[in-house]
């Protein structure tokens, strides 16, 4: 029977390594995966009698097993010691390959270079990644030749930067997890430390597909609130536009041919010579008191108090308040529900929302239930002395709590939440077109009576002159 030797992380995280004798590849993947071990690397040692010439990577498994039985003084004082599940034989490592999976976690290696090119990545190509990944890893291929497989398929260029960057960490020791943290700007703190969730439990592949099932959620939650919401704010600078160049164009030609006829004009006439004035010869004013107030609001947002009473405003601005605080809900509880099911500890998960709830304002108070659920209380009585959220979510907590279902309870709120945002998003979509319209349409209705006004004292004039 054949035999493989596997590199494996263990659920505290460590490199260990070993051999198995099983009937095919995937059998080891198999066996490796009931260890609770994440499978990093797998390759059969030696050829069965029935294969043909060995291949280049059998051939360095046959050199590494040479060199088992010399001194490997090339190993750091810090590495982690073999384990040996099922009693197989540790393997030492190939001295005579790039480098080391061995390696001691300790000893940081120095980060990718690609990292200053991957600042950016738009949720799509994260998406992709994740959903790529997942696939690879769910088929039984191990992390490492996963990661390789990537670096070859992916064409976009910082698709395939990254899965370079995170073979070359994967190869110096690190985990997943810990490569994933050298690039922040892409993946959050609640991707990472799901990763490491998946990486502790053995089921990595499992939870990159939830993660795959999350990014698609939350991407289609903000989908639908800037679809509803992109039509109606096309009508409102559409209307803007339309009376600037009405006051600008038209009406200037059209009171011009009034003040050349030497008669009075109506107070409301006259009112729309002096606003056409402003307009023409101090715009200006209005565009540096507008960029004016624009840099002080941004230098007062920056201060932590005014960041706190800004995000305050819009929490309970009528209208949009209602928006943001139902996405919120159905985001809350489908994270922190899908943290919870993946083995993320409770207050690891509030301590994660805490710090992408993207509201100050809800970040003390979110804060604050933290600091209560620490000194005991439960989640559905911390959130509901903060004030913050519904009746109604509080109480699905808490039977969730007491029945013992506390993930599906989370799932359940959310799919209320998001069909209640569904709806008031549609509402408001519906409602702010007419609205707009009936908006644009006074302001033009006063232009034009003020011109009609004019018209009627022109021609009322030149009647009495006929008489």
């Amino acid at each position: 029977m054949p035999q493989f030797r596997y590199v494996a992380r263990n659920p505290e995280g460590k490199l260990v390594d070993g051999t198995l004798t099983c009937n095919d590849r995937a059998a080891a993947i198999l066996q490796v995966e009931r260890e609770r071990f994440v499978p990093i690397r797998i390759e059969a040692i030696a050829d069965s009698p029935k294969s043909g010439a060995p291949s280049n990577r059998e051939t360095l498994d046959r050199g590494t097993a040479k060199s088992k039985t010399e001194a490997s003084p090339a190993r750091t004082n810090g590495a982690q010691k073999s384990q040996k599940p099922d009693g197989a034989k540790a393997a030492a490592s190939t001295p005579n390959s790039h480098k080391s999976l061995s390696k001691t976690d300790g000893a940081k290696p120095e980060p990718p270079a690609t990292i200053e090119k991957l600042e950016v990545m738009t949720h799509s190509q994260r998406y992709l990644f994740t959903e790529q990944l997942s696939n690879l890893l769910c088929a039984g291929i191990t992390l490492d030749e996963a990661l390789g497989i990537l670096v070859k398929r992916m064409r976009h260029p910082r698709l395939q930067a990254l899965s370079k960057g995170l073979h070359r960490s994967l190869v110096d020791g690190r985990s997943l997890s810990q490569a994933l943290k050298d690039y922040p700007k892409i993946f959050s703190p609640l991707y990472v430390n799901m990763v490491a969730a998946g990486e502790a439990s053995g089921a990595l592949g499992d939870i990159l597909k939830r993660l795959v099932q999350h990014l698609s959620d939350v991407k289609g939650l903000s989908e639908r609130v800037q679809q509803a919401l992109l039509y109606p704010a096309f009508l409102v600078l559409a209307g803007i536009g339309l009376v600037i160049v009405f006051m600008t164009k038209m009406v200037p030609k059209l009171l011009s041919f009034f003040k050349d006829t030497g008669q009075a004009l109506p107070p409301a006439t006259r009112l729309l010579l002096d606003v056409n004035h402003l307009i023409m010869n101090y715009w200006w004013v209005a565009v540096a008191g507008c960029f004016g107030l624009f840099t002080l609001f941004k230098i007062y947002t920056r201060t932590p108090d005014g960041r706190l009473v800004w995000d305050a405003f819009l929490w309970r601005l009528p209208v949009y308040s209602s928006v943001i605080r139902r996405r919120f809900y159905a985001q809350f509880a489908r994270t922190l529900g899908t943290l919870v099911e993946n083995g993320v500890t409770m207050l690891k998960g509030l301590e994660l929302m805490e710090e992408s709830s993207g509201n100050e304002y809800v970040r003390t108070r979110m804060h604050d239930v933290r600091r209560a659920v620490v000194d005991g209380a439960t989640l559905s009585t911390a959130l509901g002395e903060q004030k913050i959220f519904p009746d109604l979510f509080t109480d699905m907590l808490s039977v969730g709590e007491q029945t013992g279902r506390f993930g599906q309870s989370l799932g359940n709120i959310a799919d209320i939440y998001e069909r209640e945002l569904d709806k008031q998003v549609q509402i408001i979509s519906t409602l702010i077109p007419p609205v707009v319209m009936v908006g644009i349409a006074g302001i033009v209705g006063v232009i034009v009576y003020a011109i009609m006004t004019a018209v009627f004292s022109l021609t009322q004039g030149l009647h009495t002159q006929v008489h």
